[in-house]
């Protein structure tokens, strides 16, 4: 007789509590650590925010921001032409998620979910049969992997490793987390004029956050780093509570990790703060594009106005945080063993930019620096480093674990096998998309989208406004990796077959919208 509650019934149970805390412990006490033993090696997918491999020394950054990386990328495959599915959190992640492109999971806008198809084409689903763990800080991402789950037997929420946050409520209101959020802003938080729509509950409120964190404010001359203004969070807690959960649940475990440093507002700790203040560093002066900022500089919490080169030096600073507790995080896992038996990859959702007159990602364009971000697989027993130079894609990391870990392919994956592990081909094609603007169910009539093929890379801008007429762009990357030389009028050829292909697949991916 099959039992009506089963072991995957109970865990859903027990990891309703606080960082799944009953779960961890009565599994362990009921033997977990064998209950999935079946040969199979562990994965690890581990993604920080917003990291763009322009601000790497690995991928010839002449600033030091990654000691500790540059070491561990000694015993690594590292990948120097990997690019994100999109150039923010939604359809970045999404890609990385389902192992397809935004034209295919269709969660263009922010905050969005993955088509009603895709529910159940995640690689949570990929991964059944072994125990599926996921967190991340970061609310955007937050909602994809609500939408996924039913296929996570752990999924921590990402309150509990906050150092203060909004716990009530999201608890209170699991099931409307968006609304109640927004009614929880407005009436408790004060907005960029000051202001809250309650006054006494919004200083009652102020007054115990800071009470909470006066403490730890030493230690971050910028502020700590947060979620939404607060929501006030330490990486190296993330990384020693998760380390710590990893030693306990069963194996073979598959893990997703989605950390959001070095994502903005750009807070290092005291250790880094100011540590790139006089190095002379001057990045390569570029021309204003036409999406640039509407003034010249960004603005942090605090109401100050910083220049480009100001954030990207607190970026890279906070770049040496992330760099710092990966390191600690890589560590942990080999001391406790886990790297015998545990494929690990390292990369990115999406990259960030600080040039052309842009700060962040928030913009339509698809520059390198917001679309090609860090990729390294750490793969067990390996103790020399191998590079990958071939174009690579997000959409590639799915149909890549499934074949290093021996289970059977997804067959809804646009992505490849990653070399060494197969031969994609030299002539393969690359894209990323930004159609911020398009609903799930409707063409794609406004976007940006990025096609690298061999050492060309083509940017197709349609439909804005701004513009007046498409743009299309041609670069080099191995002889102009800054893309400053636009050859869209000296290589004709190239461009219009690039344009062609682009066009083409626009078409298709479109048919199945169109009225």
């Amino acid at each position: 007789m099959t039992s009506p509650f089963n072991r995957r019934d109970f865990l859903k149970l027990a990891g309703s509590l606080p960082l799944g805390y009953a779960a961890s412990r009565m599994t362990q006490s009921l033997g977990a650590p064998t209950l999935f033993q079946s040969g199979k090696q562990n994965v690890l997918v581990v993604v920080f925010d917003a990291w763009s491999a322009h601000n790497v020394p690995i991928y010839g950054y002449p600033r030091e921001t990654t000691p500790n990386l540059s070491r561990l990328a000694e015993r690594a495959i590292v990948y120097h032409n990997h690019h994100s599915g999109g150039n923010f959190t939604t359809p970045g992640t999404a890609s990385l998620l389902t192992g397809v492109l935004p034209w295919t999971h269709r969660a263009f806008t922010l905050n969005s979910k993955v088509a009603a198809s895709f529910a159940e084409r995640s690689i949570f689903r990929a991964f059944e049969g072994f125990h599926r763990i996921a967190y991340t800080h970061n609310n955007v991402a937050s909602t994809l992997l609500k939408q996924f789950e039913a296929d996570i037997e752990d999924l921590v929420p990402r309150e509990d490793l906050y150092l203060t946050s909004d716990k009530t409520i999201s608890r209170l209101f699991q099931n409307d987390d968006d609304a109640s959020s927004v009614a929880w802003v407005r009436t408790i938080k004060k907005g960029d004029g000051g202001y809250a729509y309650s006054l006494f509950l919004s200083r009652l409120y102020e007054y115990l956050q800071l009470s909470r964190l006066k403490s730890l404010k030493q230690e971050y001359p910028r502020g700590l780093p947060g979620v939404n203004g607060d929501n006030y969070f330490l990486l190296e807690q993330a990384v020693d509570a998760l380390s710590g959960r990893l030693k306990k649940v069963a194996q073979p475990f598959f893990g997703y990790f989605h950390f959001l440093p070095p994502h903005y507002p750009y807070r290092p700790p005291l250790e880094f703060f100011g540590r790139f203040a006089n190095d002379n560093y001057k990045p390569v002066e570029k021309p204003a594009d036409a999406f640039r900022l509407d003034r010249s500089s960004d603005s942090d919490t605090d109401g100050e106005h910083l220049s480009a080169l100001e954030n990207r030096r607190y970026y890279d600073e906070f770049v040496l945080y992330v760099d710092r507790e990966f390191g600690r995080f890589f560590d942990n896992l080999e001391s406790m063993g886990l790297l015998d038996n545990t494929w690990v990859v390292l990369t990115s959702d999406h990259g960030e930019m600080f040039e052309r007159g842009i700060v962040g990602h928030s913009t339509a364009v698809l520059y390198e620096p917001v679309v090609h971000v860090p990729m390294m697989i750490f793969e067990p027993g390996r103790t020399e480093r191998l590079d990958v130079h071939t174009p690579t894609s997000a959409a590639d990391i799915l149909p890549t674990l499934l074949h290093l870990s021996g289970q059977n392919p997804a067959a809804w994956t646009e992505g490849l096998v990653l070399p060494p592990f197969a031969d994609p081909g030299p002539e393969r094609s690359v894209y990323a998309v930004q159609a911020r603007g398009t609903e799930q169910d409707a063409p794609i009539q406004q976007a940006t989208v990025s096609l690298v093929k061999g050492r060309y890379k083509l940017m197709y801008f349609f439909g804005y406004q701004r513009l007046g007429a498409d743009r299309v762009e041609l670069y080099d990357l191995e002889a102009d990796p800054e893309e400053l030389n636009d050859l869209v009028e000296t290589q004709k050829d190239v461009a219009a077959g690039m344009l062609a292909e682009v066009k083409a697949k626009l078409a298709e991916v479109n048919q199945p919208y169109i009225k």
